[in-house]
């Protein structure tokens, strides 16, 4: 098999339906679009000389899907004739690839994306299975977005158990002491089996970090995540050392498993995370799990979407999918979102070949303003 064409669609599109917003500081919901005009995004696709088609549709593409024009043209045409089932050799090409143009992290797994949907598809087998293949029902967690007060994160919570939750992960506000009464709260309202984590998306330092960890150990939460930038690994270790509560790190720290092995040598971790968009697609994402597996270290899964919920059934070590929770609406749409449904708390991972993009190409090329 080889393949015969990438091409890269731009289309408009909508804003998010339900807005959220994360701590002071970080992008939410609508940051990427500008008022007054009107936002796209970006579909991908890989063309076989046997007539298999593999496509993607690109998550949060609001931001760069133009730049992923350029990128296909200049880049990633060079990959026409190669085999799509060769996804290890693919995957360092791209590699190879950006060492010089140094792309954007997300980018770096998005051939791998395309390949695996092919492979999937031709052997007829559902992707998860390829990978690995642990169970396609996957328990999920429901992860708050940042709300404005106390009294919206105990009904929201309230919610979310009501409609079959028993785990939960926080994103706060960002005040170490607010954030401290409202995980001491959360596990006042789940009581004392459910599964509690808490995200601190990078914004302390050490002293604080260690303060708020030694809270989260009192209230008996599962995992304690990136609370601080990703960048200095002696602080990560020394927390590490320091806390009972397992540390989950190395979200968006860039270079894959490559750089993943340092966290683990440098015990700046004891757990690790993967991503199909920061992780460098299935095949990054699959590399971190192993070396996870052998180290005893859980691998998690970052994020929502159907590439990462194969992922999800994949891997034996990660214990959840991640659900966002936003507001009353969405919270009971949950049930009703297909491939991505989520009942009582569980979501069942098709058995259906591919990622699971039903793209309608017809439609894409009629509609796309842009394309290469």
């Amino acid at each position: 098999m080889r393949i015969t064409d990438i091409r890269c669609f731009v289309l408009e599109t909508t804003p998010p339906k339900h807005r959220y917003r994360w701590r002071n500081g970080l992008m939410g919901s609508h940051d990427a679009f500008r008022p007054g005009r009107t936002p796209v995004t970006a579909v991908m696709r890989m063309e076989t000389d046997e007539g298999i088609v593999g496509g993607i549709e690109i998550e949060g593409s609001a931001r760069y899907a133009r730049g992923l024009m350029q990128l296909t043209d200049n880049r990633l045409k060079s990959l026409i004739g190669a085999d799509p089932l060769a996804t290890e050799r693919l995957w360092h090409l791209i590699w190879e690839l950006d060492r010089i143009d140094e792309m954007m992290m997300t980018h770096l797994g998005l051939v791998d994306q395309l390949a695996w949907d092919i492979k999937s598809k031709k052997a007829g087998m559902p992707l998860w299975q390829l990978l690995g293949g642990n169970s396609n029902k996957v328990p999920a967690y429901a992860s708050t977005v940042t709300w404005d007060t106390m009294d919206e994160y105990e009904r929201y919570i309230k919610q979310s158990m009501d409609e079959g939750f028993t785990a939960f992960k926080l994103h706060a506000w960002g005040d170490a002491k607010e954030d401290a009464k409202l995980s001491r709260n959360l596990r006042k309202w789940t009581g004392p089996d459910a599964d509690l984590m808490f995200d601190g998306s990078a914004g302390w330092d050490y002293v604080t970090s260690m303060w708020f960890g030694r809270v989260l150990e009192e209230c008996g939460f599962l995992w304690y995540e990136e609370p601080m930038r990703e960048f200095e690994l002696n602080s990560y270790r020394k927390l590490c050392d320091a806390l009972d509560i397992p540390v989950l790190a190395a979200e968006t720290s860039d270079g894959c498993h490559w750089n993943m092995a340092t966290w683990i040598q440098m015990g700046a971790l004891d757990m690790t995370r993967v991503n199909t968009n920061y992780k460098g697609g299935f095949t990054g994402s699959m590399k971190i799990a192993h070396l996870s597996d052998s180290h005893g270290m859980r691998c998690q899964v970052h994020g929502m979407g159907l590439a990462n919920a194969q992922l999800c059934a994949a891997i034996r070590i990660n214990d959840y999918y991640e659900q966002l929770v936003i507001n009353a609406e969405q919270i009971a749409d949950l049930k009703t979102l297909g491939k991505l449904a989520i009942k009582e708390g569980i979501l069942t991972v098709s058995d259906e070949p591919g990622v699971g993009h039903d793209i309608d190409w017809a439609w894409v090329e009629r509609t796309a303003i842009e394309s290469v």
